[in-house]
């Protein structure tokens, strides 16, 4: 997902984003562990774009607060 993208979400959408992704990398963490993954770049991928996501709501949080 790009940094666009992120920008242009709502809270609510940053909200289930972030679960939906937590969900997916939940997901192929298990999947991983019982057998290896064509892809395991996958696993880094979702775990950054976690990290975007959750860095835009925090930066809205802080603008609001102020």
């Amino acid at each position: 997902m790009k940094a666009q993208e992120i920008k242009n979400l709502t809270v609510e959408e940053l909200k289930g984003r972030i679960a939906e992704e937590k969900a997916s990398l939940e997901s192929l963490q298990f999947n991983h562990a019982v057998s290896p993954l064509d892809n395991p770049m996958v696993i880094r991928a979702t775990r950054r774009n976690i990290a975007r996501l959750l860095t835009e709501l925090k930066s809205r949080e802080v603008e609001a607060a102020l």
